[in-house]
């Protein structure tokens, strides 16, 4: 097989010990291609609609609701792409946030939530209620994180950069649902990525299940009596995997593990810890991986959240918010430095973490005028006035996404001027500024096309 003599001979016979008479069919799935996935943002797109426009051959992933494989098209070179309205992900890892699912009105935390794979599909199910906090202890890696948040037009985000044990301080029993994407040795991703294997023989599961036990006590201590945690790795060590779980309920007896949402090919966690889920690529389409749902027992008790920011909302920016819809009752406005985010009123979310984000950026407040930001352009959506709507083959669409300014003097606008939303089929993709017939660019220059 392409891998197959290269497997470090340990991670063999511990395979074969793990698997038995199902370590053939095993050992052959490493002969296969790894499956291209795509996950739908469901914020933004339903399945029906995007299949009958985008130009992909997509196939189902059964056991994911707004998930799909593709095959050699290049789907981060699409507008569609550049729209949010999708996240490229492998269909294993779209696991984990689907079972965990959160609620519209939530409080979510995503403890080591870069790239944002996950963490966009739990924000995308709050649809705007609630809070998703999205950490990685990586600094760099969060911005990253950042990123793709603010793309899928998520806004009631908060993004920090902090260890477990300080979140765990701050932030007791603060969280309706939280999700612990652990660092681990990464076994399950070896066919698709083998350079980990090197990682693998310099730092195994013993250095990995060191980490995970501290963050997973962490996190249980951020959960909210009655809320629900879902443990997940992408390895296949019983030591990472059940160790982590059977620590976890020695350590906090209130955790109870919980069955989560079936699939005919997710075999059975071991070591009596039936409910946990192993996903092996020999038996369904995706790398390997592992879950286990957790709850805590008890009754939540009534939020007490008592933030309070200063809320100063310049007029310009005010005008400019109602002008877009924008201007809502229960957000709090914030400004900070001429930059003004909008946050849920009485959140509860301290001050003194390390953010990137608080909120949806809104926009600057410069002298006597205000510029809208990226990020909320992409929260906005395609219907309403000041809108210019390009579709997907326009060659506009790309010279708009690599930061040129556009000629749009043949397109019907009336006697329109000022700030304007550039939409790709009805999807918004950033702002641009119009006068006589052109369209000054004001797409993040972060984010262009390369």
């Amino acid at each position: 097989g392409r891998t197959q003599m290269h497997l470090p001979e340990k991670f063999q016979k511990e395979m074969e010990t793990l698997l038995g008479d199902e370590y053939q069919a095993f050992t052959e799935s490493y002969d296969r291609q790894p499956e291209n996935g795509l996950r739908l943002n469901r914020r933004k797109v339903t399945g029906e609609e995007f299949l009958a426009r985008t130009p992909f051959l997509l196939k189902r992933i059964p056991w994911i609701d707004n998930g799909y494989t593709y095959g050699d098209e290049t789907p981060a070179k699409d507008p569609y792409y550049y729209a949010g309205l999708y996240y490229l992900q492998e269909p294993s890892a779209m696991t984990p946030a689907n079972r965990l699912a959160p609620e519209p009105g939530d409080y979510v935390l995503d403890l080591c939530a870069a790239p944002g794979g996950k963490a966009t599909e739990l924000g995308a199910r709050l649809n705007g209620e609630g809070l998703l906090l999205a950490n990685d202890i990586s600094n760099s890696r969060a911005k990253a994180l950042l990123k793709n948040l603010e793309l899928m037009g998520i806004p009631n985000i908060y993004v920090t950069s902090e260890t477990s044990e300080k979140l765990a301080k701050v932030l007791p029993e603060f969280f309706d649902k939280i999700l612990v994407d652990a660092p681990c040795s990464g076994e399950g991703m070896f066919r698709k990525e083998p350079r980990m294997m090197a990682d693998w023989e310099q730092q195994g599961p013993e250095y990995y299940s060191k980490l995970q036990r501290e963050i997973i006590l962490d996190a249980a201590d951020m959960l909210r009596p009655g809320g629900k945690l879902l443990y997940s790795t992408c390895t296949f060590s019983e030591l990472e995997n059940e160790g982590t779980i059977q620590y976890l309920l020695e350590q906090r007896p209130e955790m109870k593990l919980i069955p989560c949402a079936p699939y005919e090919g997710f075999a059975k966690g071991r070591r009596g810890l039936e409910d946990c889920v192993r996903i092996f690529p020999h038996r369904m389409n995706g790398e390997g991986h592992f879950l286990a749902l957790l709850e805590k027992e008890g009754e939540p008790e009534k939020r007490k959240n008592t933030t309070k920011r200063s809320s100063e909302l310049p007029a310009e920016a005010k005008e400019f918010l109602e002008a877009w819809g924008m201007y809502r009752k229960e957000w709090q406005y914030y400004l900070r430095e001429d930059r003004l985010y909008a946050l849920g009123k009485k959140d509860g979310m301290p001050e003194n973490l390390r953010y990137l984000r608080t909120g949806l950026y809104l926009g600057d407040c410069k002298k006597k005028r205000f510029e809208p930001y990226q990020a909320l352009a992409m929260v906005l959506d395609g219907n309403g006035e000041n809108r210019i709507h390009l579709n997907r083959e326009d060659p506009r669409v790309i010279r708009y996404l690599k930061g040129e300014t556009l000629d749009v003097s043949d397109l019907d606008l009336k006697k329109r001027k000022g700030w304007q939303l550039v939409c790709v089929d009805g999807y918004p993709l950033g702002w641009g500024k119009l006068a006589n017939g052109s369209l000054k660019n004001k797409y993040y220059a972060g984010w262009r096309w390369q």
